[in-house]
């Protein structure tokens, strides 16, 4: 049978569970529509998504129609949750955007557009409430939706209806060279098309009136393709939960062969390799979950026994899936109360392992936990889960930006553990690299000098921690740190020697790279797309410049894409629209700010762009107040040993008391600290 495994995505409100429901409900999988509203609809299966009306969690659901097998993964709409939502792409062969008719492509759908085509997934457009467009939807309404939609997202947007004319063959040379000899394209053509990325099939209808739902199923049957799967076992983790009984529940997409009951799986964890046997299997049968003995290739499923897997994991022949785009930029300081703190932390570490875009951190300094989210929607989520969950009542300080900090130049860094017989050192070069690119681990150290054993030791103590920087104790981000020398002893090493070895050697580097000016604080900026009134123009980009934004100028014409963000403004019908990005630190309440003096006709709409160099570092320092050599878990001193005893060594003096010498020469090419590297190969 053929299948395709399809995620619906969709700015909040937009209707998609209600269409995941009549889709169901049309092939027959489920008896009666459940509504968000009365808080019954099959796929809002968690009490907090049936009580606010929303999705959280991403859930699963299959039906059959035309002889075609459709799993189906309805993902959060809500931005707060769009890390989740992001997930999910590793399990799709194709996507289905859902566009509020009456509210048109807001900013998340962007946002999610951009996702897709990064990830390469192609994707189909439910323009969903067309009996809220005026005329009801006439075919005059319908042409301007369309034009919205090749101008905000993409000039392959074709009505379902025309795939065979002449839009649909503009997108490709093979296919206009084909409607221009036959007149028409043949449905392998269009198949083509829409698999390429190249054409996005336009459906119209209104899911909560069951209208146009039937239309979309026979498309999507139609339109996916046959898939080969490889014949070597393959699987991807998207998602991990929690059942009923508290056991932990992985859902996977199989990629390649088979997966069976009781089989074991492996895989790698901070450098560190895993095996463990694969409990139960469930599959969807409609919106309900069923045990399986087998599931092949192509198709979901959710495991038990797998403890050691988080989302993006890897399994078997499948590589782990590349870093998240979208992550958190605000940090609450969690207030336990009368709670014990180690268990909250336990409880939140646990929540973390569902969610990897949920930073946990305890501060030793402090004797604090800093919680990492999206937003103040997730952060009542989070207070939901621990209550529910794990009976713990918390509460949450104010909300703070989540600086990180990063190098502008390479620094050495050495780490030396000698008490008495104990013995470790390690070179470890850190390096600047691309924005966004987080913290990237290899070796350039000869087997001839160090051992590999040794090797992976060392990385995976460097991996299995997230590194702070020493300018105000932010997390280090934007670094590739390298192996490049060290030295163990025949006797008196250790395991956990290195692990100190190494954390003093990146400790020692950043601050070596500090008393040289070169590390860098970094802040989160959002690309900003701002409506209001051209009368209210003046105050709006005086508002920008003023919070450090940068934008471009006013011109006339439509509003611009988020994605030409910087590109200028625009108005159209009495409405300015200024583009650009701002410091995430400045916008505070401006949205408010916005409603109030565009009397309720203005509009702001954010997306994480990135992280810049902060644009007032020194006051952030400043108030910080962060010693980092006060810090004693992330101590940059080392201890040699002398006549029988262990001293310290402050990190200035560390390269001079150093056993081994930095010998270039020695250097071998670079080598990540991957799979292959802790697998032995």
């Amino acid at each position: 049978m053929k299948q395709a495994v399809i995620g619906i995505l969709a700015h909040v409100d937009a209707g998609k569970t209600t269409l995941a429901e009549a889709m169901l409900y049309d092939a027959g999988r489920i008896r009666a529509l459940g509504r968000v509203d009365r808080g019954d609809a099959h796929l809002d299966t968690d009490a907090m998504e049936r009580a606010r009306g929303i999705t959280i969690f991403s859930s699963q659901a299959e039906l059959e129609h035309a002889g075609v097998r459709l799993m189906l993964v309805d993902s959060p709409g809500h931005v707060d949750f769009s890390a989740e939502a992001e997930r999910t792409l590793a399990a799709l062969d194709y996507a289905l955007l859902v566009v509020g008719g009456n509210d048109g492509v807001q900013g998340h759908t962007e946002t999610l557009w951009r996702l897709l085509a990064r990830r390469g997934i192609p994707t189909f457009v439910f323009v969903n409430k067309t009996d809220l467009l005026p005329d009801g939807g006439s075919a005059e309404e319908r042409a301007r939706v369309i034009a919205q939609l090749r101008a905000r997202l993409s000039e392959g947007c074709v009505p379902a209806d025309d795939l065979a004319g002449e839009a649909a063959a503009m997108t490709d040379d093979a296919a206009l060279d084909e409607y221009l000899e036959a007149g028409s394209l043949a449905p392998g053509t269009i198949r083509r098309l829409v698999a390429q990325r190249r054409a996005f099939p336009v459906f119209f209808g209104s899911a909560l009136k069951n209208d146009g739902v039937e239309g979309l199923l026979d498309g999507l049957a139609e339109l996916v393709e046959e898939r080969e799967w490889p014949r070597e076992f393959a699987a991807r983790v998207y998602r991990v939960s929690h059942g009923r009984k508290g056991e932990r529940v992985a859902w996977l997409k199989v990629t390649g062969g088979a997966l069976c009951a009781k089989q074991v799986v492996s895989g790698v964890r901070a450098g560190e390799p895993w095996s463990q046997k694969v409990d139960q299997l469930r599959v969807a049968v409609g919106a309900r979950l069923e045990p399986v003995g087998e599931v092949r290739a192509g198709r979901l499923c959710a495991v038990t026994g797998l403890t050691r897997v988080r989302p993006g994991d890897g399994l078997g022949a499948e590589s782990d899936a590349e870093a998240p785009v979208l992550a958190p930029v605000l940090t609450y300081r969690v207030l336990t109360g009368d709670e014990d703190a180690h268990a909250v932390l336990a409880a939140l570490r646990e929540l973390a392992c569902e969610d990897p875009m949920l930073g946990v951190a305890w501060s030793e300094r402090l004797q604090e936990i800093h919680l990492q989210l999206m937003g103040a929607v997730q952060l009542e989520v989070v207070r939901g889960l621990l209550s529910d969950r794990y009976g713990l009542s918390v509460d949450f300080g104010s909300a703070g930006i989540l600086y990180k900090e990063t190098l502008s130049a390479p620094s050495m860094g050495i780490g030396h553990f000698e008490p008495l017989r104990h013995y470790a050192e390690a070179h470890l070069l850190v390096e600047p690299g691309p924005r966004g690119s987080g913290v990237v681990f290899g070796t350039r150290c000869s087997e001839d000098e160090l051992d590999r054993n040794w090797q992976r030791l060392i990385l995976a103590n460097a991996m299995e921690r997230d590194h702070v920087g020493v300018l105000t104790g932010a997390p280090l981000t934007d670094v590739r740190i390298t192996l490049c020398a060290g030295r163990a002893h025949a006797k008196h090493t250790e395991g956990g020697d290195f692990r100190q070895a190494t954390y003093r050697a990146v400790r020692q580097a950043l601050m070596c790279a500090r008393s040289r000016g070169e590390c860098v604080l970094l802040e989160p900026w959002y690309a900003f797309e701002l409506e209001v009134p051209e009368d209210k123009l003046g105050r709006a980009m005086s508002d920008m410049t003023r919070m450090g934004g940068r934008f471009g100028a006013p011109s006339a014409g439509a509003a611009p894409a988020a994605s030409d963000a910087g590109a200028g403004a625009g108005a159209s019908g009495g409405i300015a629209t200024l583009a650009g990005e701002v410091p995430a630190s400045e916008l505070g309440d401006y949205a408010l700010e916005v409603a109030a003096y565009t009397g309720g006709r203005g509009r702001l709409s954010l997306q994480l762009a990135g992280y810049e160099p902060c644009h007032d570092a020194d006051r952030v320092i400043e108030e910080a107040a962060y010693d980092p050599e006060a810090d004693l878990p992330n101590t940059p001193d080392s201890v040699f040993c002398s006549h029988g005893a262990g001293y310290t060594v402050k990190w200035q003096e560390v390269p001079a008391h150093a056993h081994v010498a930095d010998d270039p020469s020695l250097l071998r090419p670079w080598r990540p600290a991957d799979a292959a590297f802790f697998g032995g190969a």
